[in-house]
């Protein structure tokens, strides 16, 4: 079934490219991709969908991408959120497609425009990382994702192909106190859940090694003056959104 659908994300992304437009994949199917543990017990899980990243001023050539290749468009929600979302349903079993324009928005909001080309299929590693590390409200597939992402993957200092550039999330947290309190938690909450976990003795261990890494880095990078001064407040005052359910949208509508 994932294979199915990465070769569906390989035709819009190849689609994409030949008309001049960026197309990614994240979530995961990004993971499936990039993660070997991701197919094997105990980190495998089910993949349902394909979610694509693409820039706002592309958004006439992606949705020609989309139409060209008999997707069918909800017009009606692509009208009302077109600058910041599109949605299509894949053309045979009215399946779901979203794509996500500029922006990561959920619990953190991150701004991926300067950052599609750094993978050929996917977001960067380092982002992908970033779009499981800012659940406030985690959940196990979220534990899972992150510890193929760690087990599989070596930190750096740039974004090279299969590896985390550490450097920049930890700048990005030396900003950003909300980011950092949301990252620093959930790695702690994914070295716990880590324990318990039965796998590979050798993935097991750099995972751990990996999360600890990320951790200590995060906390060394000098912090900017708002950074400091967000921290007094601490968590008194709520650091992150929670993210609506998302709604039930048919191909229709």
């Amino acid at each position: 079934m994932s294979e199915d659908l990465i070769g569906e994300a390989e035709r819009l992304i190849g689609k994409a490219t030949n008309d001049g437009a960026l197309l990614r994949t994240l979530g995961g199917l990004a993971i499936k991709y990039h993660c070997p543990s991701a197919s094997q017990p105990p980190l495998l899980r089910k993949i349902a969908d394909i979610d694509v990243f693409g820039l706002s001023k592309q958004s006439k050539q992606i949705k020609k991408v989309f139409l060209d290749l008999s997707y069918l468009p909800a017009q009606q929600f692509n009208a009302l959120h077109g600058k910041t979302r599109l949605m299509f349903f894949e053309p045979k079993n009215h399946v779901r497609r979203d794509v996500f324009l500029d922006t990561f928005v959920m619990c953190h909001k991150f701004d991926f425009r300067s950052r599609l080309g750094i993978d050929p299929f996917t977001i960067s590693l380092a982002d992908l990382l970033m779009t499981k590390l800012q659940v406030v409200e985690i959940e196990e597939r979220d534990y899972k994702d992150l510890v193929c992402i760690l087990a599989d993957h070596e930190l750096g200092n740039e974004d090279a192909r299969e590896v985390i550039n550490a450097r920049y999330i930890s700048e990005l947290c030396s900003g950003d106190w909300g980011i950092y309190r949301t990252f620093t938690q959930n790695l702690d909450k994914t070295l716990a859940y880590l324990k318990d976990l039965s796998m590979d003795d050798s993935k097991k261990v750099a995972a751990e090694q990996r999360i600890n890494e990320l951790k200590e880095r995060i906390l060394k990078v000098p912090k900017s003056i708002q950074w400091r001064v967000r921290d007094r407040v601490g968590d008194k005052k709520i650091w992150y959104e929670l993210p609506e359910a998302p709604k039930t949208i048919r191909f229709d509508e």
